[in-house]
């Protein structure tokens, strides 16, 4: 097996996931990756990696960098060992790591995984992290708040050495003793405090010789007087370091409780590691998800080798088990060939191993037993093999291990020996590994093989393009086409003399320029055929491009359109406001009128208020009428007739013919008016079928312009207005008013009280209040109608 997946170079692509980890053990674990021939097990390392993927492209990474291998720490401290403070620094950081990795999940949780169940064995001990992390400070160093009494200790030594450098100061500001110092500085050697003394001047400075220079001209003294304070360092010193081994101690018994649960989830942050560097690989390759089965069916769509650079690949689609079982690739050396043959066993490899597959969406690959390849020169001079003798060995062993749940991939097929031969001989293996039920995929020169796969249910020529004007292969595969060699036209094109080839020509036999012909023929034909398809692609494209040109422009127009008619919404508000306001203002202008109607009423006032009301509903009408036009009716017209009030633009039917004058009654809607003949244009439809008996309703005097809005019963009986008001309400509700206003005056509040009871009970009424300031206050009620 290992010589097929370094055949294929399945090597090479775990080399590039080793590359993605940043944990030793991540590493070690990706190199040793082998492909799973079972379908449920591929199925849930794709589905891992997958999952991974689509985690990255919401949330990003998670970190792992912290992972580090601590299990030999971790068992040495559970047996009761003592750990090093580098040794638990590491224990720490691996904790830290593992915290973040399940910190990073819970920040990321949205909807359900199927790397939850990793996550989920992933233990963080913050409590051991940060007691580790308190208590140490560097891998050389332990912190004062390890412990009290560290801290302690390490108080008294700042202090018993503050005593001793304050004596030796003494001593070296000392005019009396600065003559025989080499130099007026305090130094230590062996843990102690001492002064340099001119070896000459050793005894005029009494005290213990702890250190020569290397000349022998200076002397290291520690004085007397600083010998009691040396010694108390020194003791505390040592209760330092037994203060430390304890404090180390207790950490290490600390670790080694949790050793189990600590290396279980460090080996599953080790697993997530790699998943994860799976689906970083699949990003960089632009990679997707295939379809996985065990029925030896393979699809690759727009498929790329990964080994191949991005600029320099070329996409291509293969298809093996789907309408044929065995592939015969044919085709001039250096045309792709062998390209396509590694890249159908490579991405099935990289499959079972649980990688995404740089192809196009809806590809599928299928599960095999084994994958065996024969591929690349094998010659071997040590084993005195010739080329044909180790294809021939590999292939032996091929034929022995191939079932119906292995794939075949076969490079040169039959090369290296007499063609004839050699062409019996691949045609007799393909068809004993067929017989076996295996997937096959061959590359050959011999133009039999092409015979044999046309010929042959199952079988099936595939050849990789070649571009004989700049003999340059295209690298794309051609499936249900053989292959030409091109060896007389490559020849040509590099300056081969003409008569050479032709005499080559007439050498070979008259079947086979027939066969070269047919296969020059089709290739001329998938040529156009694949021009056509081309062109039809392009202007499918460049309809497509066209269709959402539109769709964009109808989107901007609509949404003008959208703007434009919120402008006409906020005006017609303005308009509405501006038309209350001046219509609050003549109605006080009324009231006014109203109050000195016992003092008279002049012309000049009169006239002033219909040019108000005028320009009122001048103001407030929001129709447009058109400019009138030069129209002859080309008829008189006759009941029924439908015809266009022009000026308004609306469609009524004419009920009664111009008697005098030149203006007819018509109806539009359910309004009655007369209009003059030329504002009338006839419409071309049938005449509108007159009712000829209607229900009608007497309401007595139909209100107009203001009343249909406002009814005064100032001065009239109880009975008399609650009639009046139930003829004005039924008016109302014909004309489709919503809020009408009862005048009925302050005075004692009778009408006042007889109307608003009158009205809490009225089927139409919808409900009711008193007039506010500017409205009439209490002397209003207004009403809202149903």
């Amino acid at each position: 097996m290992q010589r097929n997946i370094h055949a294929l170079e399945l090597d090479k692509i775990l080399q590039m996931l080793a590359e993605e980890v940043s944990c030793e053990d991540a590493k070690k674990l990706a190199l040793r990756l082998e492909p799973s021939s079972s379908l449920t097990g591929v199925r849930r390392l794709l589905e891992e990696t997958d999952a991974a993927y689509v985690l990255m492209a919401r949330f990003g990474s998670p970190s792992f960098s912290g992972l580090k291998n601590i299990a030999n720490a971790l068992r040495r401290a559970e047996a009761g060992g003592v750990l090093t403070m580098p040794e638990l620094l590491r224990v720490a950081q691996v904790l830290r790591t593992l915290r973040g990795v399940t910190e990073w999940r819970s920040k990321s949780e949205g909807s359900p995984s199927p790397l939850d169940v990793r996550f989920e064995t992933i233990f963080p001990n913050r409590y051991l992290e940060e007691k580790i992390f308190t208590a140490i400070a560097s891998e050389e160093e332990m912190a004062d708040s390890a412990s009290n009494e560290l801290a302690a200790i390490r108080r008294k030594i700042r202090s018993a050495s503050s005593r001793a450098r304050e004596q030796l100061d003494k001593l070296v500001r000392s005019p009396v003793y600065q003559k025989y110092l080499q130099d007026p500085i305090v130094t230590m050697r062996g843990g102690r405090f001492v002064v340099p003394v001119r070896a000459e001047c050793r005894s005029e400075i009494p005290g213990l010789v702890h250190d020569t220079s290397a000349s022998g001209a200076t002397i290291f003294v520690e004085p007397m007087a600083a010998v009691e304070a040396n010694n108390e360092i020194r003791v505390l010193l040592s209760q330092e370091k037994a203060e430390i081994d304890r404090i180390l101690g207790e950490l290490s018994s600390e670790a080694g409780s949790f050793a189990g649960s600590i290396l279980k989830s460090y080996q599953a942050a080790v697993e997530l590691s790699l998943i994860f560097a799976k689906a970083n690989l699949g990003y960089k390759m632009k990679a997707s998800l295939p379809e996985v089965n065990d029925e030896g069916k393979i699809e690759l769509k727009r498929a790329r080798h990964p080994l191949i650079a991005k600029e320099k690949v070329v996409a291509t689609d293969i298809e093996l088990g789907v309408r044929f079982d065995t592939l015969v690739i044919t085709g001039p050396n250096t045309g792709g060939k062998t390209v396509s043959l590694k890249t159908i066993g490579l991405l099935s490899l990289m499959a079972a191993c649980g990688f995404l597959l740089p192809v196009a969406d809806g590809s599928r690959v299928s599960v095999f037993d084994r994958i065996l390849s024969d591929i690349g020169d094998e010659q071997s001079i040590e084993q005195s093999l010739s080329t044909f003798s180790a294809h021939m060995t590999n292939i032996i062993e091929i034929m022995k291990e191939a079932d119906g749940r292995t794939l075949v991939l076969l490079d040169e097929l039959g090369a290296g020996t007499d063609p004839v031969e050699g062409a019996a001989l691949a045609t007799a293996i393909l068809e004993s590994l067929r017989m076996k039920g295996s997937l096959l995929a061959a590359t050959t020169h011999y133009a039999e093989l092409k015979a044999y796969a046309l010929q042959t249910p199952g079988v099936e020529n595939a050849c990789c393009e070649f571009d004989v004007a700049t003999l340059r292969p295209t690298y794309r595969l051609l499936i249900g086409v053989p292959g030409r060699s091109n060896a007389f036209a490559i020849s040509l094109r590099l300056g081969m003399e003409e008569p050479v080839i032709e005499r080559a020509k007439a050498l070979v036999s008259t079947e086979s320029l027939r066969f070269e012909d047919v296969v020059e023929q089709l290739e001329a034909s998938r040529q156009h055929m694949e021009s056509n398809r081309q062109a039809a692609e392009k202007e499918r494209l460049s309809a497509a491009s066209a269709n959402q040109e539109a769709q964009r422009l109808r989107e901007r127009i609509q949404a003008e359109a959208d703007r434009e008619l919120e402008k006409a919404r906020q005006k017609a508000a303005e308009l509405v406001a501006r038309t209350r306001g001046q219509m609050d203002a003549l109605l006080e202008e009324m009231e006014e009128m109203k109050r000195a109607v016992n003092k008279g009423i002049t012309a000049e006032q009169k006239a002033r208020l219909r040019a108000g009301l005028k320009a009122m509903e001048n103001t407030a009408d929001p129709i447009h009428k058109k400019e009138a036009e030069h129209y002859v009716l080309p008829r008189p017209l006759q009941v029924g007739d439908n015809v266009l009030i022009y000026d308004i633009d609306k469609k009524a039917t004419v009920v009664e013919l111009p008697e005098k004058g030149d203006s007819a009654v018509v109806q539009a809607g359910i309004i009655r008016t007369r209009v003059p003949l030329e504002n009338l244009r006839l419409l071309k439809q049938e005449k509108s079928r007159i009712p000829k008996a209607r229900v009608t309703k007497d309401i007595g005097r139909q209100p107009s312009g203001r009343s249909l809005l406002e009814l005064d019963i100032r001065g009239q009986t109880t009975g008399e207005a609650l009639m009046e008001v139930d003829r004005f309400i039924d008016g109302a509700v014909l004309s489709g008013v919503h809020q009408v206003t009862i005048i009925h005056g302050k005075g004692t509040g009778a009408l006042r009280a007889a109307v608003q009871a009158h009205l809490r009970s009225h089927p139409a009424v919808k409900s009711y209040r008193l007039g506010v300031f500017g409205e009439g206050e209490n002397g209003v009620t207004i009403a809202e109608l149903k």
